[in-house]
C-alpha cells in the first residue's frame, strides 16, 4: 500500500494534550528496515513536528507540524488495523512532542504490537512494547527515557560519534541492544570504522537502512 500522503493543515500548539488527535504525516505498510526488528513487516505512523534539527535528516518535511492534520486516533488505528503485520511503529519528526498513551493503548486493544522511533528529546509517554531510543546530538534526550530503551540506536556522521555513542551506551540498561548505524550519505566513507569499532567492541552491532538498498519506504 503506498503511504498515505496528508496536505491539510493543522498547528501543533492545536494538539490536544489528550493525546486523542495527532498530526499525522503519512502512514504506510513495509519492512522495518533499520536496528533490532530490521527485515520484519510493520504499519509506520509518521507524526509531523520536530524540534531537534539533524542536519541530515531526510524527512525535514516532517518537522513543521501545521503542514499535517489533526487527525484522531480512532482513523489511524482503523488505518492500521486491516494489515496482517501486527506490529505499529510510531515515528516522525518526534512523536514524544505528544501524549501517544491514548494511541498505544488503542492500538494494543486491537491486538497490535506497539513500538516507537525517537530521538528521546521528551520524556516517554505511551505503553510499548519496544523503544528505539536513537539519540541526536542537537538535542540532549530527556533522562527519563534511557532505563525504557530496547535498543540504542546511534547515527555514526563523524569519527568523533564513537566516544559520544559510548557515552549513552553507559545510560542504558545492561539488556538494551547496541547498534551503530551509518549516516546514510557518509555510509561508504564510515563503514570501515564502524566495521572495525564492533570488531574491537563487541556489545555494538551494525545497522544499516536496508528499505533503502530495497528501494521501499
Amino acid at each position: 500500500m503506498e503511504s498515505i500522503k496528508i496536505i491539510k493543515t493543522a498547528s501543533i500548539h492545536q494538539v490536544p494534550k489528550d493525546g486523542s488527535r495527532l498530526p499525522l504525516m503519512e502512514a504506510f505498510y513495509t519492512i522495518q528496515g533499520e536496528g533490532g526488528n530490521t527485515g520484519t513487516a510493520a504499519y509506520f505512523i509518521r507524526l509531523g513536528g520536530c524540534d531537534v534539527g539533524c542536519h541530515w535528516c531526510d524527512v525535514k518535511e516532517s518537522w513543521d507540524a501545521e503542514l499535517h492534520p489533526l487527525t484522531t486516533i480512532e482513523e489511524i488505528v482503523e488505518m492500521a488495523s486491516p494489515f496482517p503485520g501486527k506490529t505499529v511503529v510510531v515515528t516522525g519528526g518526534e512523536p514524544l512532542l505528544y501524549n501517544l498513551i491514548p494511541l498505544t493503548s488503542k492500538l494494543q486493544e486491537n491486538g497490535i504490537r506497539t513500538m516507537i522511533e525517537t530521538s528521546g528529546a521528551y520524556p516517554l509517554s505511551g505503553n510499548w512494547d519496544w523503544v528505539c531510543l536513537s539519540p541526536k546530538k542537537f538535542k540532549a534526550p530527556d533522562a527519563s527515557v534511557y532505563p525504557f530503551a530496547d535498543e540504542l540506536k546511534v547515527i555514526i556522521f563523524n569519527k568523533s560519534d564513537f566516544k559520544w555513542a559510548e557515552e549513552h551506551a553507559a545510560r542504558v540498561g545492561e539488556h538494551t541492544k547496541l547498534y551503530l548505524q551509518p549516516e546514510w550519505s557518509k555510509a561508504n566513507q564510515l563503514m570501515p570504522f564502524i566495521v572495525e569499532y564492533v570488531k574491537s567492541n563487541p556489545k555494538w552491532r551494525v545497522s544499516l537502512q536496508t528499505h533503502k538498498y530495497m528501494d521501499i519506504p
